[in-house]
């Protein structure tokens, strides 16, 4: 257990690094040297020259999701034998487009683009395919399907928001007043509140009375604030959960709910992190449940699909990771603390998943072993 921790600790610790210099620098690594002893027959030609370069680029940031899914890009394609260079926007959208298009001009032989909502990604992302780049999108304007060869990848979001609001709704016997809190305009979350207007359409019991939501490098300090404003609208027995459609709503939520003493109203999560799962664990959290995806494995798939497209394989148009419910209750009963490494002794299959995982990746990984 002590070696998990440890190794959580590190994943956490490159996380951070990444966040960091991701926005100054581009997270710049070079590549390794590979074990010579090793034949790397049957490795596309393409990956054993020492040239190939990513860029993993994502609009959103600011949160630990974010990280955990730059280190897995980060991870598995270093242990491709690839350079990975990260950068986040942290909600900045002409910071995004600004680095999309300078990574153009550089020499990328791939790129990975997350949460690309607008259509100017899709002119971006032309472009990258019109150099002969290949493209690899994670939760995206979903106009990019219309650009040849580019692969959309996302979390089964119709599940997650499925699982969080059937919990909700069993918890509460079908009648509740709830807080929402969502924002449009990103593709995921669009998708996300589909199901959950469906779910009210089909529980009348279970009412919206507030919501809030804003996408920011701050926005759990915002939603912090906004739910505190809440409270003071509705006391108790006036509010009896809040769905949130993002852990960075969840994690303020559950602050404020803390601060005030209101930890009664029961929060129904999307998404996990090590300090998501902290806070979970937490005597007393009112943070119930959260549907989720492990964004480490995300980033790994997303690296694989696009390591498939540079070596000229077939690769699928979507692909979507599948959604898991993590319980409070599960949570507590584990002797020791659980994080986003030993989650899978709580949850089968959890963070593991060889999909798009080639026998010639093995073979390179075990070169740059």
């Amino acid at each position: 257990m002590k070696r998990n921790l440890l190794k959580s600790v590190l994943v956490s610790t490159l996380a951070a690094s990444l966040l960091l210099t991701g926005c100054a620098s581009g997270g710049e690594t070079k590549k390794a040297s590979g074990n010579k002893n090793v034949s790397l027959e049957g490795v596309p030609e393409k990956f054993k020259s020492d040239k190939l370069k990513i860029k993993v680029i994502r609009k959103i940031g600011g949160d630990d999701h974010t990280a955990q899914f730059l280190a897995g890009a980060k991870e598995e394609g270093e242990a491709l034998g690839l350079q990975v260079d990260v950068f986040t926007a942290n909600g900045d959208t002409a910071k995004f487009h600004d680095a999309i298009n300078q990574a153009l001009d550089q020499d990328y032989d791939g790129f990975i683009i997350s949460h690309g909502d607008d259509d100017a990604t899709v002119n971006d992302v032309k472009k990258i395919v019109e150099k002969g780049k290949s493209v690899v999108t994670f939760d995206s304007n979903p106009k990019l399907a219309e650009v040849e060869g580019v692969t959309l990848t996302s979390q089964d979001d119709e599940a997650l928001a499925t699982l969080a609001l059937d919990q909700l709704v069993k918890d509460t016997k079908g009648k509740a007043n709830i807080a929402y809190l969502w924002v449009d305009g990103f593709p995921p979350m669009v998708r996300r509140n589909k199901v959950y207007q469906d779910v009210l359409s089909k529980n009348p019991g279970i009412k919206e009375v507030e919501r809030f939501g804003v996408a920011a490098a701050d926005t759990s300090v915002q939603t912090q604030n906004a739910v505190a404003a809440m409270l003071n609208k509705y006391p108790k027995g006036k509010l009896d959960a809040i769905f949130a459609t993002w852990d960075a709503f969840a994690i303020g939520a559950a602050r404020a709910l803390k601060e005030a003493g209101r930890e009664e109203v029961k929060i129904y999560g999307i998404d996990v992190s090590n300090a998501d799962l902290q806070e979970i664990q937490r005597k007393g959290s009112a943070w119930k449940y959260t549907a989720a995806v492990d964004p480490k494995l995300i980033g790994a798939v997303d690296l694989r699909l696009l390591a498939k497209k540079l070596a000229g394989e077939e690769t699928p148009k979507t692909y979507d990771l599948e959604a898991s419910l993590v319980s409070q209750d599960n949570l507590q009963k584990s002797k020791d603390p659980v994080n986003m490494v030993n989650l899978s002794k709580i949850i089968s299959g959890w963070g593991q998943s060889d999909a798009f995982e080639e026998d010639w990746m093995k073979t390179l990984k075990k070169y740059y072993k």
